[in-house]
């Protein structure tokens, strides 16, 4: 380091060399660096706005804690109040001064690839054996007319203004949209969705109607398969939204906008094109191995997909690591890869739904128990929900869904299921403790069995084996 240099027209004070050099401190890059470092290689992690990401700053953190805090009944202050406290919290382990700590060389700014194995980030030029793509992903902003006219919110802009709407209109009936609508509505705004499809489209409809009827029960009003024609500014600088279902055309004012409307890959001035790394419909091109069309740089987290999830993106750096510093061909595969949309009641998902399953030819078993039947579901007076498992004839487990109270925290033993092709037998024969929420899931996987073990079958079976003593 230290060595002045001229690259084009361009002086170039510091040249580094490293074994990995990372690109983007977001999930995805934290993990890498930090697993990297502490494995014997020396990395140069890169990050041109906040360490930590989207799931520290604007995404995971404050939205969850802003969910809790609405839950509880706290007023708008004080639920951004206890946001902003959860994200100083884990700021620390996400910071320059920890990953300096840890031995990596931290450069904040803006990579550009200026050759296939070269990038440079200010003044100081980089080289290394493997580099990694890890910039995260932005909002999508949809072109409809007069958006560009009036103020909205994204994800990276509304846990900064702490906004009080009394109206808030939200653009989008994914998993943000969702959240936040719920959020808002319980912190005591008015709350309208808008959605093209239907709510959490990408979810089980069986199990998304009952999200759905919780947030209308609550009080948000949801337009489905609606598609927005215009927006425009409304009276004392609200915003005032037309949009159309079916043959019939309506008008919806509120105070702010939220545009919830799903995230793209942020790739813009890294020199992608100069570093050889092609792309697929604006995504990095990558192998199973997440090599790139240059082989010495690999693409990780929500830049690439095709899941964008933190969890996600840290399985990805697990490929990364095991391909980059022990050559070893490793291979990301996405069939156990779970999901969840933290409204109450919570949505959790993993493997095929009841309908791909269908759409792939499986002859299918499809195994229901609801939480109005779980004891201590009754106790807490939390009934609203179900598990529902997608499985072959034979018992091998495709896929599950629930919604409930703790859905994220139960979906485990199925996203096990699923990625070790085990049985519904092994859930049914485990001893779970009681009262317990996951006793829903063992008297799911159960209920394979109970048509044959409650058959005229095995009553008659049982009362010869009396007979005979």
């Amino acid at each position: 380091m230290g060595t002045a240099s001229v690259v084009g027209s361009k002086h170039i004070s510091d040249r580094i060399r490293a074994d990995l050099c990372v690109i983007g401190a977001g999930s995805a890059g934290l993990s890498l660096a930090a697993g990297a470092v502490q494995m014997g290689a020396s990395v140069i992690l890169i990050e041109q706005s906040r360490m930590g990401g989207e799931c520290l700053n604007t995404g995971c953190v404050p939205s969850k804690a802003l969910l809790a805090a609405a839950a509880r009944g706290d007023d708008f202050a004080a639920a951004y109040e206890h946001m902003r406290g959860a994200i100083a919290a884990i700021e620390p382990h996400d910071s320059v001064e920890r990953f300096q700590g840890l031995g990596v060389h931290v450069e904040l700014g803006k990579a550009q690839f200026v050759a296939p194995r070269f990038l440079e980030v200010g003044s100081t030029s980089v080289t290394a054996r493997r580099f990694i793509i890890a910039t995260g992903s932005a909002p999508i902003v949809p072109s409809i007319p007069g958006l560009d006219t009036v103020p909205y919110f994204t994800n990276e802009t509304l846990f900064d203004s702490a906004p009080e709407p009394s109206h808030l209109l939200v653009l989008g009936g994914g998993p943000i949209g969702a959240e936040m609508a719920q959020a808002f509505r319980r912190l005591g705004a008015q709350v309208t969705l808008f959605d093209s499809q239907r709510l959490l489209g990408r979810d089980d409809p069986e199990l998304a109607a009952i999200v759905r009827a919780r947030l209308i029960e609550e009080g948000v009003t949801i337009h489905e398969e609606s598609r927005v024609t215009a927006v425009e500014a409304g009276a004392d600088g609200g915003v005032t939204i037309s949009c159309g279902e079916g043959d019939s055309c309506r008008r919806v004012s509120g105070s702010h906008l939220l545009v919830a409307a799903g995230r793209r890959p942020k790739i813009e001035g890294l020199g992608l094109e100069t570093a050889k790394v092609a792309l697929n419909d604006g995504v990095p091109l990558v192998d199973r191995r997440l090599r790139t069309t240059n082989k010495r740089i690999f693409a990780a987290g929500d830049v690439v997909g095709p899941y964008r999830f933190t969890h996600t993106a840290s399985y990805q750096s697990r490929i990364i690591i095991t391909n980059a510093l022990f050559r070893l061909p490793a291979k990301a595969r996405y069939s156990a890869v779970p999901w969840v949309t933290y409204t109450d009641p919570e949505l959790a998902h993993v493997g095929m739904s009841e309908a791909d399953a269908r759409a792939k030819g499986h002859e299918l078993r499809v195994l229901r128990f609801p939480f109005a039947e779980n004891d201590r579901a009754i106790a807490e007076g939390a009934t609203a929900g179900l598990v529902k498992v997608v499985a072959t004839k034979r018992g091998r487990v495709l896929g599950a869904s629930i919604v409930g109270k703790h859905a994220g925290e139960l979906i485990l033993p199925w996203v096990l299921a699923v990625q070790c092709r085990i049985g519904v037998s092994k859930i049914a024969q485990a001893i779970v403790p009681y009262p317990t929420m996951s006793e829903a899931s063992a008297r799911a996987a159960g209920s394979f069995h109970a048509p044959m073990l409650f058959s005229p079958r095995t009553r008659r079976l049982v009362r010869m084996l009396a007979r005979l003593g």
